[in-house]
Formats: structure tokens, C-alpha cells, sequence
């Protein structure tokens, strides 16, 4: 059975009446006889119904028959809601005095922890809040599950002149279960007219949540550019450092979700120590993390570093390494990516190493044709790394070698030993396979005989004069310059030769394939 219901036969004929405010009806079934204190099947009697129905003449004529008046007035539902309660929440002012002078008990609670007063201030009911506090309502009790005053209420529901009347009668900070203050909350539901009175009162603009976040992060995060201008007009700190590794600040908030107005409004009033700073992070990472384009724009246009600091909170070493990683659509990340690039980040080994696994196979591509090769002593740290993930090389040495690596860097045993028969064979095609040293030769015997290698039928002959001449131009001008179309088409060779010199009839029997 739904017991939240009344069934119109669980109602007594007196409750009915009273539900309905005949009051000459009520009077004439009590004179009949019939009583005022039966209840329905959730507690309710007749003074419940015309405390609810705000029927001011039912409830003072009920009043008026009662054998205790003040016990009576008093009767509590089956979740222990008084009259009062339901006079209250209606916002019946009449009602609710008819009541207050029959002895009502101003702050009984129910089930649920509310009271009358709370009650009436959810519902926004100014006057029968005042009367209430005028009668000795208390004002500082914390009701509902949350611990929540009646100012927190006020605030939630944005009740802004019920605000402005409590202030005067309550304390300005009561905290609930996590320690947020009604100020918070007004800055956490985008509540600027409340969260001006409060402040105005006294109130912390500065406060701190159990999580130690503030107002000025809590209304960045949700976007009300109204409270975080309300807040810094009151002196807000937009430095306070809003969580217990001392490095999250509102700036921080507003760059992950992507509020752009607050971001513009912060940064000219944020510390730049959380740039570059150790053991701070930068609000790259944040609009990065949040896969914030708008906002990342924003801060590299306003100075913020591509590079900004290794940042342990996150386990990057930089914000390229962070969107590298991201679990998220691949033009939103090359987005970002190529704004990183273009503000002049650096590409670390990490980074190079990282894009080699190829679990998202479009960056190495985009790294390269954006940044190219590592430089110098670099390219062998480079080859180590590959080496190291040789089982992938399927999908980075046909990317590595087009981009002008040496393929000679990879003629080590790893490659030898390691790589899968397609790619070790796609890889000989790059070298004289004939000039190989004694035990890389065995190496490849040994494999032959076992069967993980099937070679291509011509590598058991000397290879092809042309493709001897194009190893000695390579080995004269180096994979680098080969590997760029301008180069090629300035040697005094015919158009159809440029093709071959850059090994494209190799890097064509090969199809990049990223690991699974």
C-alpha cells in the first residue's frame, strides 16, 4: 500500500471539511458528535488539514474543542510533521499565528530533520519566517540529512530577502557536513544577490571547505562570472591555494571547464608562480586535461609557457605528454596538440618514446611533420627507445625512416633478432642486405632455418645496381636531406629517379599498422 497517499476513505468527515475550509461544516459535525482527533493512514487529523489547507477559522475552531489544546496542536503525523509544519510550508501567515498562540512548538522536527522554519524558508514564505523568529524560532539549529541551517536553505533557493532578514537574527557561518558555508553555497549555485548580502554582513569571502576548496573555485568551476566578480570585489583571494598539494587554484577551475570569461578575469589577478613554478601546476595541464581548446588558446596568447613544469600530480613531464594521453576524440586532441606545438613546446624524449607505442596512432605522424626528428645525440637515445618497443615497429619504422631516420641506426641486433618477418624484411630493403657482418648474417640464418623468417626471394641475390647507386647518394647526403621533396627536386637526376631515391617503391610494399 502507498502510504504517501490519502484515500478520500481514510479521511474522517471532520478532516474532509477541514481540508476543504467549510468551518460551518466542521462546526456542525462537532456538534453532532463526531471527534476532531481521528487520523488517515499517514497521521493525519482534521487540524493537519486545515493547518495545510491554511484554513485559519478550521484550525482556530478545532483549537477550541480539544480536550489539550496543547497537546493537540501538537499531534505529529506518522513522519512527525506538526500542523504548524504544514501551516508553514504552505505559507499560510494566518494559520500559522492561529496556531503559534494555540502553544504550537515552534521547532519540533520531523522524520526528515526540517522543522516549521525551515519549512516556510524553503518555500520563501518572508513573513511567516519573521513570525516564526519573532515567536523564538531557533534560527542556528542545522536541519536535513547535510546539516544544512536555515540560512544554508535560503541561499539554495536563492530566497534573496529572506536572506537579508536572517543575517540579522543568525550566525553568518554555520557549516555543514563538509564545512561549506551559506556564502559558498551561494557561490557554488550562481546565487550573486545572496552572495552580496552575506558579504556585505561579514561574511568569509575567503572561506574553506573541508576539501579546503573556496568560493572563488567553486564559482569558476561552475561558470558564474557574476559571483567570481561579486567575490573579488569583496577581496577575495584568487592565490589561496584550494587543495592540500598547494597548488589548485581558481584559475585552475576555470581553465578545465573551459570558462572563458572567469579565465580572462583571473589571469590578470592570478600569481604566475603556478606557471613555470616546482611543485606547482600550470592551468595548461588543466585546459588540456578538460580538452579545453578555448581556453588553452587563452592562456598560451596570455604568456602561459607550452613547456609550463614536470608535473607529478598528474604524472606528465609536460602538457604535450598530458595530450598525448588523452582518452578523447582525435580532432580535439590535435587541436591541441598542433596549439601546443605552435607556441614553440619542446619535444622530449619522453614524448617521442611515448608516441612510439601507438596506442593513438595519428600522433607520431603529427610530431613529425610539425617538429621532425630529435637532433644530434638524441636520434641514438631515439633508435634505443624503438628498439625497446620492437614489437610495435610495424607501425614506427616506416614513419621514422620517411621522416629521414638513418635506417643503418637500426642494424642491431634487437631489429635482427626481434622484428616480425614483414617488418624485418621491409626494413633490409633499406640496406645492402649482402654487406651484412658475419653474426648479423647468422643471426638471419638461424631465424631462416627456424621459420620466423620467410625473406623475399632477392635477398639471396646481390642487390640491384640501382638501388646500390641510391644507397651511396644516401650514404654521400644523408637520410635527412633525402627525406625532403625540396632536396630531391634540385639534383641534377630526372623526375622519374626522385621517386626511387626516396625509397618510395619500399616505403609502398609497406602499410603502417599500429599495434592492438
Amino acid at each position: 500500500m502507498d502510504f504517501t497517499e490519502c484515500y478520500k476513505d481514510t479521511c474522517s468527515a471532520v478532516a474532509l471539511a477541514a481540508r476543504e475550509g467549510k468551518v460551518g461544516q466542521v462546526q456542525s459535525l462537532i456538534q453532532r458528535g463526531f471527534a476532531v482527533d481521528v487520523k488517515d493512514n499517514r497521521g493525519w487529523n482534521p487540524l493537519h488539514e486545515a493547518a495545510a489547507a491554511g484554513s485559519a477559522e478550521c484550525v482556530g475552531r478545532l483549537l477550541s474543542v480539544a480536550v489539550s489544546c496543547e497537546d493537540y496542536v501538537n499531534t505529529l503525523t506518522h513522519n512527525s510533521e506538526t500542523p504548524l509544519y504544514f501551516a508553514a510550508r504552505e505559507g499560510h501567515l494566518r494559520a500559522v499565528r492561529c496556531l503559534i498562540k494555540g502553544g504550537a512548538d515552534l521547532n519540533r522536527t520531523t522524520n526528515d530533520l526540517s522543522c516549521p522554519l525551515f519549512a516556510a524558508v524553503d518555500g520563501g514564505h518572508k513573513k511567516v519566517v519573521e513570525l516564526l523568529v519573532r515567536n523564538g524560532a531557533e534560527v542556528n539549529r542545522t536541519h536535513s540529512v547535510s546539516g544544512w541551517s536555515c540560512l544554508h536553505q535560503a541561499v539554495y533557493k536563492d530566497h534573496s530577502e529572506i536572506v537579508r532578514y536572517l543575517v540579522g537574527k543568525c550566525h553568518l557561518e554555520p557549516v555543514d557536513d563538509y564545512g561549506i558555508t551559506p556564502l559558498f553555497l551561494a557561490a557554488q549555485y550562481g546565487h550573486p544577490r545572496c552572495l552580496e548580502i552575506l558579504a556585505y554582513a561579514g561574511a568569509n569571502v575567503n572561506c574553506q571547505a573541508n576539501d579546503l576548496a573556496t568560493p572563488m573555485l567553486i564559482a569558476a568551476q561552475e561558470g558564474h562570472i557574476s559571483c567570481v566578480e561579486c567575490l573579488l570585489n569583496f577581496g577575495a583571494d584568487p592565490n589561496l591555494y584550494c587543495n592540500e598539494g598547494r597548488w589548485q587554484l581558481p584559475i585552475h577551475a576555470a581553465a578545465q571547464f573551459g570558462r572563458l570569461s572567469i579565465l580572462g578575469k583571473l589571469i590578470s589577478v592570478t600569481n604566475r608562480e603556478c606557471d613555470q613554478g616546482e611543485g606547482k601546476v600550470s592551468p595548461v595541464y588543466l585546459a588540456v586535461l578538460g580538452g579545453q581548446v578555448g581556453s588553452l588558446r587563452t592562456l598560451l596568447k596570455e604568456g602561459y609557457s607550452p613547456d609550463a613544469q614536470s608535473c607529478r600530480q598528474f604524472g606528465h613531464s609536460c602538457p604535450l605528454d598530458m595530450a598525448l594521453c588523452l582518452d578523447s576524440e582525435w580532432h580535439q586532441t590535435r587541436k591541441i596538440t598542433l596549439m601546443l606545438l605552435a607556441a614553440g613546446a619542446q619535444i622530449s624524449m619522453d614524448t617521442y618514446a611515448l608516441t612510439l607505442h601507438g596506442h593513438v596512432p595519428k600522433h607520431l605522424p603529427l610530431i613529425l611533420k610539425h617538429v621532425g626528428l630529435p637532433q644530434h645525440d638524441q636520434l641514438g637515445e631515439l633508435v634505443k627507445r624503438a628498439l625497446a618497443v620492437v614489437q610495435s615497429a610495424s607501425f614506427w619504422l616506416p614513419l621514422l625512416l620517411k621522416a629521414g631516420m638513418d635506417p643503418t641506426l637500426f642494424l642491431q641486433v634487437e631489429m635482427l633478432e626481434e622484428a616480425e618477418s614483414s617488418v624485418l624484411n621491409f626494413f633490409l630493403e633499406f640496406i645492402n642486405w649482402k654487406t651484412l657482418p658475419s653474426t648479423m648474417l647468422q643471426i638471419l640464418s638461424h631465424r631462416r632455418a627456424d621459420g620466423t623468417w620467410m625473406p623475399r626471394k632477392h635477398f639471396d641475390s646481390i642487390p640491384a645496381l640501382t638501388h646500390l647507386c641510391r644507397l651511396a647518394v644516401r650514404a654521400s647526403v644523408g637520410s635527412d636531406a633525402l627525406s625532403k621533396i625540396s632536396f630531391i627536386q634540385q639534383l641534377p637526376v630526372p623526375t622519374l629517379l626522385q621517386d626511387y631515391l626516396q625509397f618510395s617503391d619500399v616505403h609502398g610494399s609497406m602499410t603502417v599498422s599500429p599495434p592492438v
